[in-house]
This record gives C-alpha cells, structure tokens and sequence, in this order.
C-alpha cells in the first residue's frame, strides 16, 4: 500500500493593515486637491492685488462657511447612494420660521434660534422617514418634491417679503471673532471634526460605508438601514438650520429665496472632495479641502465683479471635473 505523503506544516500570518506605499500614499485624491487649492490662490492673486493678505483670507471665511456645514452630512448621504436636493429649501423656510417666530409671535431670539434648529432637523426628518418608508422612489424624487414644499411654505409665511430686525447679539453669529478668529471658523472646525471622527472612527459611520456598498447585504449583516438613513437625513436638516442661522445673522434678515441653488455648492463640494456619487467611498479630508477650493474661488471671482452667471458655470464644471475624473483608469500610473 502506497503510504501517503505528509505536507510539511506552514504556519500563515493574516494582516489587516496594507504596507505602506510613497506612490499610493501621494496618488490619493487628497493631494490633487491641495494642488488645485493652491492654483485657486495663486489665480485669485494674480487677477486682485487685495486676495492675498491674512486678513482677507480670514475674512473670506464668513462669507462662504455659512453652507459648509451641510457639506458633511451630504458626503454621508452620498457615501449611503443617496441624495437631498431640499437643503436650500430647508434653510429658507428654517430662517424664516425663525424670524417669523420672533417678529410677529413675541417670541425671545434665543427661542426663535432654537425652534429653527427644530424646524431644520424636522425636515430633515421628515425626508428620511419618505425615504424609508417608500423605497421604491428614488431619494431625487422624494427631495425634489420636498424642495418645492418646504420652499413654498417659506412663501406663504412672507410671501415675498423681508424680515429682519434682529437683536444686535445676533450678527455675532455671521461676523463675531473670537480672539481675532471668526467664529464661523471655529465652529466649522469643531464641525469637521465631529463628523470626521463620527465617519471614520465609530460603528456608525461603518454602517454609513456599509450602507452605500450594498444596502442590502448590510440589511441581513444587522445593520439598522431604515434608522441609519434617517438618522443621517435628520443631521442634513439640522445643519441647515445652523446654516440658516448663519446666513440670516450675516445678511440681518432674511427672505423665502434664500439659500437658492445652495444644493449645487453643496454636491459639488461633496463630490470634489472625493465621496463617490456611487456611494462606498470618500473622505471627509478631501471634503474640507473641497470646500476652500469652491469658497476661495467665488471669493477671488467675486473681488474683480465675475457675473453670478459666471460663478454657476465655474461650480457646475467643478462638479463636472469631480464626477468624471474618478473614473478614469489611474491604476495604470500607480504601478
């Protein structure tokens, strides 16, 4: 009888960390844009001599981080392969509840900031709860129509009026410092961090990625998609509501066709800072970077008088630069 031959022992090790790489580590996406960020300065100072000082760049700031704060929970609804397309409608009708609220109910402002955020997150809530309970509809669709009411509610509350008159403690929200730093900066710093560490170092924010790779699968894995969704769609209320507040402090009152087309800055800053608009990927880095790319841009074009027209062109080729340029096969100049 042939004996049958023993296989030597060979003892395997599985690691989940990847070697560390210089040519994958500077082919990410986050490099790109620096560099574009740094040749966004470098034209704005070549087209106006007053771009180019710390005071303006730091003034800049709260001109253009009002709508920043719904940048981050759109890159979790778009890691997710979703969309909401109702946020500048949120933010009008939140800013006008709010002044409504304190100019024609008695209201204190410190009551009227916080019914805005209620108001704010329950839009947000309410979108996620349609989005949940009618999957058969795309989030687009159900945003869409959401977008046209929340907006038109605005309308009927003012109809095409301004409200303003604001309590002077109230502008330090969209021009106050806080020892020489604008506050807008601070908080947007603490932001980006919040929602950085939410994503990218909590079960949450796994669920997040989960979710946008097969929504599915993350179903029978244990994952809460219903309550994920929601809960995410809420955050996006939420932060327009504070961008509601910003924009109404800087401007001193506030009207029902504000925050009009803020939905293009905001994808487009979402997905020129790298989230996948096929949902699964992304980074909050890229993010940030993104939207001082957008903000200094239309700074710059706005200091030597570039047409509004003009500013929609130069958003919507960047969105167009972020959504085709992914796509391309890189992985060829990585080897």
């Amino acid at each position: 009888m042939a004996q049958k031959s023993i296989q030597p022992y060979v003892q395997r090790t599985l690691s989940a960390e990847r070697p560390f790489s210089i040519k994958q580590f500077f082919f990410q996406w986050e490099w790109l844009l620096a560099a574009i960020l740094l040749g966004v300065i470098a034209l704005n100072t070549s087209l106006s001599p007053y771009f180019l000082n710390v005071n303006s760049l730091r003034d800049a700031t709260m001109v253009f981080l009002d709508k920043a704060f719904i940048v981050f929970p759109m890159a979790f609804i778009m890691i997710m392969r979703d969309i909401d397309i109702s946020v500048g409608s949120t933010v009008a009708l939140s800013s006008v509840v709010m002044a409504t609220v304190y100019n024609s109910l008695g209201a204190s402002m410190e009551m009227a900031v916080v019914i805005c955020l209620i108001v704010g997150a329950l839009c947000g809530l309410i979108n996620g709860l349609l989005i949940v309970k009618f999957k058969e509809l795309s989030a687009v669709i159900i945003t869409l129509a959401t977008m046209i009411l929340y907006r038109g509610i605005a309308y009927i509350i003012l109809e095409d009026q301004a409200s303003g008159n604001f309590p002077e403690w109230f502008g330090f929200f969209g021009w106050g410092y806080v020892y020489g730093i604008p506050f807008i900066l601070i908080l947007f710093i603490i932001a980006a961090l919040l929602f950085g560490l939410l994503l990218h170092k909590t079960t949450f924010g796994r669920h997040i990625y989960a979710i946008g790779h097969n929504d599915i699968a993350s179903k029978f894995s244990g994952v809460n998609v219903d309550r994920t969704k929601v809960i995410v769609f809420t955050l996006a209320g939420l932060m327009a509501a504070v961008t509601a507040i910003f924009l109404a402090s800087r401007m001193g009152s506030t009207r029902p066709n504000i925050a009009n087309m803020y939905e293009l800055d905001v994808i487009a800053m979402a997905a020129l800072g790298g989230i996948s608009t096929a949902g699964g990927k992304g980074r909050l880095i890229g993010t940030v970077i993104a939207i001082f790319i957008v903000g200094y841009l239309q700074y710059g074009l706005g200091l030597i008088n570039i047409p509004s027209q003009t500013l929609l062109i130069v958003v919507g080729a960047l969105l167009l630069f972020a959504v085709i340029v992914p796509k391309l096969n890189l992985s060829r100049l990585k080897k």
